[in-house]
């Protein structure tokens, strides 16, 4: 078990951590499924989001808002149709109606209080503007892939972090529900890593793509931590 207070700043993945990102993927996406006679699951369509998302990231960098029209232009050609102008863009257009997990104000409420917060996150910055008012917390910094013209798991957004924060690395914690983007780059920078399971008993992997690696502290919820931390 890691000692929870050597740390002066906890560092958070946004969506799928703090935000539930899954469930404003499905309710932008069902709809321009369904008006295309396309029947999938709920997890099918996490499924597919998160790989042609990873896909698109892996590519020249290019605006988040870009990346999502270009997921649904994927389930277009997965699926044989053609999304109207409308349908390209409604992915992009429901981020800002995305909301954070019933635990999460509270927690970073209290968090806040013992500890400076940060977020590093794949998005732009016009985008994480409206998120930031849902979370109803100051945060002390906010990294973006638009700032660093990369998405995570590249390491090139934690190390943008870290020299912005300008702590030594053992000081920061870095929280975050995927594996994939988050705990693995981290920890191969040498960070301390909490894997926040939102999926915890739950099959699939939602929107995000497998991974494996050994997150320091595992929490099913943000509550969680914040009550260890609070100890």
């Amino acid at each position: 078990m890691i000692d929870l207070n050597q740390y002066e700043v906890l560092t958070f993945d946004c969506y799928g951590t703090l935000i539930d990102w899954e469930t404003g993927v499905i309710q932008a996406l069902q709809p321009v499924l369904d008006a295309h006679q396309i029947q999938l699951s709920e997890d099918g369509i996490l499924e597919l989001f998160a790989r042609f998302e990873s896909q698109l990231e892996q590519g020249e960098y290019r605006q988040y808002k870009d990346i999502l029209q270009g997921v649904v232009q994927k389930f277009g050609e997965q699926f044989g149709f053609t999304p109207s102008s409308v349908e390209l863009t409604a992915l992009a257009d429901s981020v800002k109606h995305w909301l954070p997990f019933p635990d999460t104000v509270e927690a970073l409420k209290i968090l806040k209080k013992r500890l400076k917060l940060a977020i590093i996150s794949n998005v732009d910055d016009d985008l994480f503007a409206f998120t930031a008012k849902h979370l109803q917390v100051e945060l002390d910094l906010v990294v973006t892939a638009q700032q660093v013209k990369s998405y995570k798991p590249s390491l090139q957004n934690f190390e943008v972090a870290i020299a912005r924060l300008g702590i030594p690395s053992e000081k920061i914690l870095h929280v975050a529900g995927s594996v994939y983007h988050d705990i693995v780059p981290a920890k191969s920078l040498g960070l301390s890593t909490v894997w926040v399971n939102r999926r915890f008993g739950k099959e699939g992997l939602g929107a995000t793509v497998a991974a494996v690696s050994n997150p320091d502290l595992e929490v099913p919820n943000l509550k969680t931590l914040a009550e260890m931390i609070q100890l």
